[in-house]
């Protein structure tokens, strides 16, 4: 058997250990992740459901859990199930993102398994869900802002304002809302053929600015580093016109973010006594140059690299990558195929909890975007 094909049957075997009563952990190690993430289990789905209907139900239980908790705003739940001791409750908010991925996660449904009718029953979440993301624009300028910390990244680094994973994930959901109009306007806007005062693409770096804010005279509150998701996701999304989204995986390659494993989750690293640098960073994993989410290897944007390279008709390079992020889901501490959360970015040593949900659902991902040659469900 091929590397990739037991990498395949491998992480269906893997992605059981998630499903549980109430949907997806977002780990199958019990102790570790024990809760309905709302990326995580979106994420994760998008693998999961192109596996005929045996995770339907996960998949749909994680939805109805999401939906159930939705705040008075709109909001979606960051998690379900983790206790937070600061709130004294088990059901937490305060990102932007997981309310995106929830209106994906929901047409993902419909489409995967032919059921419309999830979009009616839900149309009321949806409604409050897109009324929720529309305010906030504190500058009324149709793009999403948000607070540090506030997406994926919830530790590290310190990104505000307009940040390009938002903006891809938004253009997306407009998109799948047939919010047309608004969707073209917000690109037209990001790629800078608009309103360039407000642009995250750089055409001298060939790549999207991670995240900018304001403007003081000749002076913009921004960073240059390489935000990989973000920009993968640019690309998946169809924010991206094609002659940006070469440029992105051309700047992939340049400076070896797909190396040892695809892909590191920035880069270049953020070391202390650098302007980016943040003193509560020094409490996380990512203190340390190349660990966590400071430069770490992360296989769930790995599964999205080789999707991103599949829609780019790139198909060599997709399936050379994907054997590259079998061998880094090969990895383990105990077994072989942990499916670890991520990677050291140079060893390649893997670390946090293994049978991580996301990790495992986009090689599925991967795996059926190079099989069909066509990535599934992104426009």
């Amino acid at each position: 058997m091929k590397l990739i094909d037991e990498g395949y049957q491998q992480a269906i075997k893997a992605l059981r250990r998630c499903a549980k009563s109430t949907g997806f952990f977002a780990s199958g190690t019990p102790g570790e992740y024990d809760a309905t993430w709302s990326r995580d289990s979106m994420i994760a789905s998008l693998g999961a459901s192109l596996v005929g209907t045996q995770f339907k139900q996960p998949f749909l239980r994680s939805i109805e859990l999401l939906s159930k908790h939705q705040s008075q705003l709109g909001q979606i739940p960051n998690a379900v199930g983790a206790w937070n001791k600061e709130r004294h409750s088990n059901i937490t908010f305060n990102t932007i993102d997981s309310t995106l991925w929830y209106i994906i996660g929901l047409y993902t449904y419909a489409r995967a398994y032919r059921a419309p009718q999830i979009l009616k029953k839900h149309r009321a979440n949806l409604e409050q869900a897109l009324r929720w993301l529309t305010f906030q624009d504190p500058d009324e300028n149709k793009l999403l802002a948000q607070l540090p910390t506030m997406d994926w990244q919830d530790a590290f680094p310190h990104k505000y304002g307009y940040t390009i994973n938002t903006q891809a994930l938004y253009y997306h959901a407009l998109n799948l809302l047939g919010k047309k109009p608004l969707a073209e306007h917000i690109k037209k806007v990001v790629n800078g053929n608009i309103e360039k005062y407000l642009a995250l693409y750089s055409p001298e770096l060939g790549y999207y600015l991670p995240w900018a804010w304001k403007n003081h005279d000749s002076e913009r509150e921004h960073e240059e580093w390489f935000d990989t998701l973000g920009n993968l996701l640019a690309i998946l999304t169809g924010l991206a016109t094609p002659a940006i989204a070469k440029n992105i995986l051309r700047h992939i390659e340049k400076t070896h973010i797909n190396k040892p494993f695809p892909c590191k989750a920035i880069n270049p690293p953020i070391h202390a006594g650098d302007p980016e640098w943040h003193s509560y960073f020094s409490q996380c994993d990512a203190k340390l140059p190349l660990s966590y989410l400071n430069g770490g290897i992360w296989p769930f944007i790995g599964g999205f690299y080789v999707a991103a390279l599949v829609k780019m008709k790139q198909l060599s390079k997709a399936q050379r990558a994907l054997e590259q992020l079998a061998l880094a889901d090969k990895h383990g501490v105990e077994h072989e195929w942990e499916f670890h959360e991520w990677l050291h970015g140079k060893t390649g040593e893997p670390h946090g909890p293994a049978y991580q949900a996301w990790s495992i659902g986009t090689y599925i991902f991967a795996y059926q975007s190079v099989k069909k040659k066509k990535v599934p469900y992104f426009i």
